[in-house]
C-alpha cells in the first residue's frame, strides 16, 4: 500500500473542500501501470508456456469442441496475473502527478486476487471438485467484502424502502436488528453472488482462440472511461478512502495485460488462459464494477454490468438452453454464441471479431449510460432499452439455437425407438445446421 500524501495546504481541511481529479490527471498518473503490466504479460507468456508444456499441463484436441489442430499449453493466465499484480505493486512507486494523492489497490483485493488465481490454477493442474473452485471464489469474495463495497450497494438499492443505515429496522423486547446490520449481510451475499457469477461467465466465453482475452481488453476500456467519468463528476472528499484510483489503475492494468498475452492466444493460439486466467478475468472485472457502487450509486453498477454483458448473456442463454434441452446446466455443449458465430461465419477469426464488435457495442452502452446520468444528472431510459434491445436480439438468436437442440434431442430418441432414421434440418446452402452436444466437461466451455 502507498503512503497518502496531500496536496491541500496545511491549513486546509481535505474532507471540507475535496479534490476534483481530471481524466488526463489519472491517464497521465496511472500510465506506467499499463507498460508495465503489457511488459511483464508480454515477457513472461514464453516462459510460462515452456513450463506448462514441460509439466503436461496442456490441452488436447477432440475433434468435437475442441478444435484446435495440435495440443495447446494452459496457464497463459499465471501471464496475466503477473502483468496486473506487478503493475499494481509498481503503481504504488511510480505514479506521478495528483494521482499520487491516491491509494491504490487495496491489499484485501490483491489477497482475493491471488486466492482466485490459486483457485483456478489448482482446477488446470489437478483438476478440482467443483465444489473446491466454489470455496475458493468464496474466499476471493471475502476479501473484496472487507471493503465494505457490497454493504454500501446494498444501502444504495434498498434505503428508499428500509431507510437510514443508521435507523433500528426492528425489536423484540432487548433484541435489536438495525438496517446497517441487514444492508452488511445482503450486501456480502450481493458480493459472492457477483464474484462466483462474474468468474465463472468468463470461464463460460473462453472457447475460442483470443475470445476472452480481447472481449476483456474491450471491457477494460469500457470500465476504464466509466472510471474516469466518475472522476471528473465528482469530487473525492476522503483520498484515504475513495476507490478513484482503483478503479483507473486496475482498468489500466487488466488492458495492459490483455493486450501483453493477446498475441500468443489469438488465433491460432500456442497458449490458453485456462481457469487460472478466465476466473481471474472475471474477478478483475467484477471488483471494478462493484467498486462503482461505493457510494451507494446502484446505476453505476448496472453500467459496469452493461459493460460486461456478453458474459452474463452467455451464462444466462447456456442456463436456458440446457433446462429447455432437458439437460443439467453444468452439461458441457457447442452452442455457445462464440460457437454459434464459429459455424455461421466459418472461421474463428470471423467469429472472434464479431464478439469483440458485440462487447464493444456493449461498452459504448454502458459509457453512456454513466455519462449521462453522472454529466446531465438525467434518467437514461432511452440508452437503458436500447441496451435492452441489444441483448434480446443476441440472446433470441441463442435461444432459437436451443429450440434446434430440443429439436435434434427428440429426433434422435424417436430414431432410437422406431429405427427410423431421422434427417437432419439444412440450411439454405446444403450446410447441416443441427448443432450438437456434449456430456464430456471441458475448460473451455
Amino acid at each position: 500500500m502507498m503512503e497518502v500524501v496531500t496536496k491541500i495546504p496545511e491549513s486546509t481541511d481535505a474532507a471540507a473542500t475535496g479534490l476534483l481529479f481530471t481524466p488526463m490527471e489519472l491517464l497521465n498518473g496511472y500510465a506506467p501501470a499499463f507498460v508495465i503490466a503489457f511488459a511483464v504479460a508480454l515477457v513472461s507468456t514464453p516462459f510460462v508456456r515452456r513450463i506448462a508444456v514441460r509439466s503436461g499441463v496442456i490441452d488436447m484436441p477432440d475433434r468435437l469442441r475442441k478444435q484446435h489442430a495440435y495440443p495447446v499449453a494452459y496457464l497463459g493466465g499465471v501471464s496475466v496475473f503477473l502483468g496486473v499484480v506487478v503493475a499494481l505493486i509498481a503503481a504504488s512507486f511510480v505514479t506521478r502527478g495528483d494521482a499520487a494523492l491516491l491509494k491504490v489497490v487495496p491489499l484485501s483485493v490483491i489477497v482475493g486476487m491471488i486466492a482466485i488465481m490459486m483457485t483456478g490454477l489448482a482446477d488446470d493442474i489437478w483438476k478440482w471438485d467443483p465444489r473446491l473452485k466454489i470455496a475458493g471464489q468464496l474466499i476471493a469474495a471475502a476479501a473484496l467484502a472487507i471493503e465494505d463495497v457490497g454493504p454500501n450497494l446494498a444501502e444504495g438499492a434498498l434505503a428508499s424502502i428500509f431507510g437510514p443505515a443508521d435507523i433500528t429496522l426492528m425489536s423484540i423486547g432487548q433484541f435489536a436488528i438495525r438496517n446497517s446490520e441487514l444492508y452488511y449481510w445482503i450486501g456480502t451475499g450481493l458480493v459472492a453472488l457477483f464474484v462466483i457469477g462474474g468468474c465463472n461467465a468468463a470461464n463460460l466465453i473462453d472457447g475460442l482462440d483470443g475470445l476472452l482475452t480481447g472481449t476483456t481488453a474491450i471491457m477494460a476500456v469500457g470500465l476504464l472511461g466509466i472510471s474516469l467519468i466518475m472522476a471528473m463528476s465528482e469530487r473525492v472528499e476522503d483520498i484515504d478512502q475513495s476507490l478513484v484510483g482503483m478503479r483507473v489503475v486496475l482498468s489500466l492494468a487488466v488492458l495492459g495485460a490483455t493486450l501483453g498475452f493477446l498475441p500468443f492466444n489469438f488465433n491460432p493460439a500456442i497458449i490458453f488462459l485456462g481457469d487460472c486466467g478466465s476466473l481471474f478475468l472475471g474477478y478483475v472485472c467484477i471488483v471494478i464494477i462493484l467498486s462503482f457502487g461505493e457510494d451507494g450509486k446502484t446505476e453505476l453498477v448496472i453500467a459496469g454490468l452493461v459493460v460486461f454483458a456478453l458474459p452474463i448473456l452467455d451464462t444466462v442463454l447456456a442456463i436456458i438452453r440446457r433446462k429447455l434441452s432437458g439437460l443439467p446446466i453444468d452439461t458441457a455443449d457447442n452452442n455457445h454464441i462464440h460457437h454459434l458465430l464459429k459455424r455461421a461465419f466459418g472461421t474463428v477469426k470471423k467469429a472472434v471479431f464479431a464478439l469483440y464488435g458485440i462487447t464493444a457495442g456493449f461498452a459504448v452502452l454502458g459509457v453512456g449510460l454513466a455519462a449521462v446520468r453522472l454529466l446531465t444528472e438525467t434518467r437514461v431510459l432511452a440508452i437503458v432499452s436500447l441496451a435492452i434491445a441489444f441483448f434480446a436480439f443476441i440472446a433470441a438468436i441463442a435461444i432459437k439455437s436451443a429450440m434446434q437442440a430440443t429439436w435434434q434431442i427428440q429426433s434422435k430418441q424417436a430414431e432410437r425407438h422406431s429405427g427410423v432414421p431421422s434427417l437432419p434440418h439444412r440450411d439454405g446452402d446444403g450446410a447441416s445446421n443441427a448443432p450438437s452436444i456434449s456430456a464430456a466437461p471441458s475448460n473451455r466451455d
